[in-house]
């Protein structure tokens, strides 16, 4: 994935919490801070210039040399001059593209309310859930009754077979832990609904660890002092959110549910664990009985709408053995209590203001250091699109998405796609028959550009213009009943895990298909009257990387089918492991923070993706010149171009805490670090003149090649 967003999987709208952890504003540990001496001396140019540049020349450092720094020679400028929003945890270019996508929805869900639409159209649901969200009065008056009868299942188990019919009855679609950053769901567990890792003809369920409150486990087990600090904010956060909901002994409770979340966070798998598909099992109802005993396995996947399945994927079986083991040997009413707390937690934003500010104090401050919630109308607007993802997505590209932008991102696609057979069958390290399997995988890629195929049907959810959390509660079911209704059906290769107006892209091993909604093909990432250059650096990188996700270190484990498969000869993968470990080694030496590296396994498949990614898109670009030089425009070449849109694409400013969670939780680098890519491409040497001594410079045997 290009971004990292909590909501994507779940069919989400990517305003809710987009640009949170994308752009990062930190320096790299391996490049010296700029000085006015570093004078910028790109090779001279002297062909015309053509009109229409497509880079923001404004936003240049041009005191500091691209070979010292280029990600600063980009981006310092705009840096320097520009302060993150009060409401926002970061600032830079997806930022700057999802408010045109927000003002844009903001004008269709007006519109859908003024045109007082018909009952039971989607354009009624759109207008109702807005109006519901925005409704603070009614939510004040509710009070805690649309949570209530959450609160009162869980207070009234009586022992742990209840306990885990409750849990069961609770279960959730979660994210796709293939592409997620925050693979953990406040529930124990989550469910994910795909092809079978073995059998791509139909498709079956995936458990997923959860259970916690915070991003990861690294936030309750790391020893760093920002991390303490941050854990003993969450503790007083739960007793502050039980105490405003009149609980008795909430200071009590709130220390034994941060005990139990503790054992929890333990016995989770790392975020490294969880990337690896090979990890995963199939178990059988009777597996889980044995295999990971202490939970009333039959209790829970009756009450989930599982009963049926013979056969249920364990994403991360150790850590599903562990917390099974916990019902068991953690008393009753520490689970019940963290029931209560987790009820009011993932609704506070929908209860009355007292609930909704002391979530916001933790979850948006404490852990992103944002000063200051949204305004209310923009959180409404996520909402909506978060719930009812492709009703809005549906009237969106029909308003603002022309074909013309359609046909020619897909013509883009196909000249990158071009690209893969010949540079596969240029590697002199690779064996005749892995590079014909790797090129069945990129012949068979489903690719979809804007939009998908076939829309939602929301024509079975309730919503109501009185009943915010009603309508959130009830669009999250509705989302877990169409998961349940893919089982052991024949996967849909062109199903949307994006809706239309979400910043983002994406590769889906499973399916072996690529999705570019509509929102991500606007300027600065694509402008269809921009210059080539900037059009190839900018969305050409995006789509390489997405395409190279299928070659990545997850994405190789896939065949052209989406079948977990080796394909590679004993030779072949240890090379290409080489090559991956070197990548690692080069982002594991970023220091983001003092003390706090990046880790560069962690981040290793989508560092490979942005390395060969950019790559083909250069390779590309070149081929669409037709053989002719690019003009100079501004007294920049193309291939100076090029590389300046890559790094825009990446700029950005981003506060401490979440760059810390990203770093110590994502599998993205920060955006950063993503445009010092760069260093590892001949081309670009060629382009700026990087030198050696300067603090980018490569020689030429280091510079890391895999794709």
């Amino acid at each position: 994935m290009v971004t990292v967003m909590r909501t994507t999987f779940r069919r989400a709208s990517g305003p809710t919490l987009l640009a949170m952890v994308i752009c990062a504003s930190v320096a790299c540990s391996r490049t010296p801070s700029p000085s006015a001496a570093d004078a910028a001396t790109p090779p001279a140019a002297t062909a015309p210039a053509a009109p229409v540049i497509g880079i923001d020349l404004a936003g240049l450092d041009k005191t500091v040399q691209p070979g010292n720094d280029f990600e600063q020679y980009a981006n310092g400028g705009w840096r320097n001059a520009t302060e993150i929003p009060a409401d926002r945890s970061s600032t830079g270019m997806f930022l700057k593209v999802f408010e045109k996508a927000e003002q844009r929805t903001a004008e269709l869900v007006r519109n859908a309310a003024a045109s007082n639409p018909a009952a039971g159209s989607d354009e009624r649901r759109i207008a109702d859930y807005y109006a519901a969200f925005m409704d603070e009065a009614a939510i004040e008056q509710a009070g805690l009754a649309p949570v209530q009868a959450e609160i009162d299942r869980a207070n009234a188990i009586a022992d742990k077979t209840a306990l885990a019919k409750e849990l069961g009855a609770g279960l959730r679609a979660d994210v796709d832990p293939l592409n997620a950053t925050d693979y953990d769901t406040d529930r124990l567990f989550g469910l994910f609904v795909s092809q079978g890792l073995d059998d791509p003809s139909r498709n079956t369920a995936y458990l997923l660890q959860g259970g916690l409150g915070m991003p990861n486990r690294d936030y309750y087990l790391s020893g760093e002092k920002a991390m303490a600090d941050i854990r003993d904010k969450y503790k007083a956060y739960i007793a502050a959110l039980l105490t405003q909901a009149g609980i008795d002994g909430a200071d009590a409770k709130a220390r034994a549910i941060y005990a139990l979340e503790e054992k929890i966070a333990r016995a989770h798998a790392s975020v490294v664990e969880t990337s690896d598909v090979h990890n995963a099992r199939a178990w059988s109802r009777e597996d889980f009985a044995r295999k990971a005993p202490g939970l009333d396995w039959e209790a829970y996947f009756a009450a989930a709408g599982l009963g049926e399945q013979a056969s249920i994927t364990a994403w991360q079986p150790g850590a599903i053995t562990g917390l099974s083991a916990l019902v068991a040997s953690q008393p009753l009413q520490a689970w019940k209590d963290w029931m209560v707390f987790h009820a009011l937690d993932r609704s506070a934003s929908l209860l009355p203001k007292a609930y909704a500010d002391l979530s916001f104090g933790f979850h948006g401050t404490t852990l992103y250091g944002i000063p200051q919630q949204r305004e209310r109308s923009k959180r409404a607007l996520g909402a909506v699109g978060n719930a009812l993802g492709d009703a809005v997505g549906k009237i969106y590209v029909a308003k603002y998405f022309p074909a013309s932008s359609r046909d020619q991102v897909q013509q883009m696609v196909s000249n990158l796609l071009a690209e893969f057979p010949a540079r596969i069958d240029a590697l002199d390290w690779m064996d005749p028959a892995t590079k014909e399997k790797a090129k069945a995988t990129v012949t068979s890629m489903k690719v979809s550009v804007g939009y998908p195929e076939t829309w939602r049907d929301y024509s079975q959810l309730e919503i109501r213009p009185d009943d915010a959390l009603g309508n959130a509660q009830r669009a999250e079911l509705a989302e877990y009943r169409h998961q349940l209704a893919k089982l052991g059906q024949a996967p849909d290769r062109g199903e949307w895990w994006m809706t239309p107006q979400t910043v983002n892209a994406v590769n889906l091993p499973l399916q072996n298909a690529l999705n570019f909604p509509a929102a991500i093909l606007e300027a600065p990432f694509f402008d269809p009257n921009a210059d080539a250059a900037a059009n190839y650096g900018a969305i050409g990188a995006v789509i390489g990387h997405e395409i190279v996700h299928g070659f990545d270190n997850l994405g190789a484990d896939f065949d052209a089918d989406g079948r977990l498969f080796n394909w590679w000869t004993k030779e072949d993968l240890a090379h290409f492991d080489a090559a991956g470990k070197e990548l690692a080694e080069q982002y594991s030496a970023y220091e983001p923070l003092p003390g706090l590296h990046i880790n560069g396994q962690q981040t290793l498949g989508e560092n490979i993706a942005d390395l060969a990614g950019l790559e083909v898109a250069y390779q590309a670009y070149r081929k669409s010149l037709g053989g002719a030089e690019a003009p100079v425009i501004e007294g920049l070449t193309g291939d100076q171009r090029f590389f300046l849109a890559f790094a825009q694409a990446w700029r950005g400013k981003m506060r401490d805490a979440a760059l810390r969670s990203q770093v110590v939780g994502g599998v993205h680098a920060p955006g950063r670090y993503r445009a010092m890519t760069v260093r590892n491409i001949d081309a670009w040497y060629d382009a700026w003149g990087a030198q050696e001594g300067q603090a980018m410079y490569l020689a030429p045997q280091d510079r890391i090649r895999i794709w």
